[in-house]
């Protein structure tokens, strides 16, 4: 298995365990398109871009896309920010092809979806670490 593979799954491991299930927040890869969907959703990026300590390494930021009704107020936003935070933030992901160490994050609100004028974005960002075993 490839070094981009072995990432992908590890940082969508987080996403399949009870923890995250029961935060009830619905969650989409980066192609997801969001056309027609109501409510509050993430989308999440991971967008390597840089080599690391060796060949099967790789550096990158982890984006989290949050997506909330607009008209209701950033709070919301800021509540699945800080949940992202206690699933990720500083936090390092082992698996048996390597582990994953993510960084403190930053959030920025990025005001009205340009496709979809009902929902408000804000992005979480995480730089990322990626070693191979």
């Amino acid at each position: 298995m490839g070094k981009y593979i072995e990432l992908q799954e590890s940082i969508f491991s987080i996403f399949t365990t009870a923890g995250w299930i029961s935060e009830g927040i619905k969650t989409y890869p980066s192609n997801f398109l969001a056309t027609g969907t109501e409510g509050e959703f993430i989308r999440v990026n991971i967008v390597p871009s840089g080599g690391s300590v060796n060949g099967h390494s790789v550096s990158g930021i982890l984006i989290i896309e949050i997506y909330t009704p607009a008209n209701e107020g950033p709070k919301r936003s800021s509540e699945i920010a800080d949940v992202l935070d206690k699933h990720f933030s500083m936090k390092s992901i082992a698996t048996t092809a390597g582990i994953t160490q993510l960084f403190a994050s930053s959030m920025t609100p990025n005001g009205l979806d340009y496709a979809n004028k009902s929902l408000v974005k804000s992005t979480v960002s995480l730089s990322f670490n990626h070693f191979r075993s």
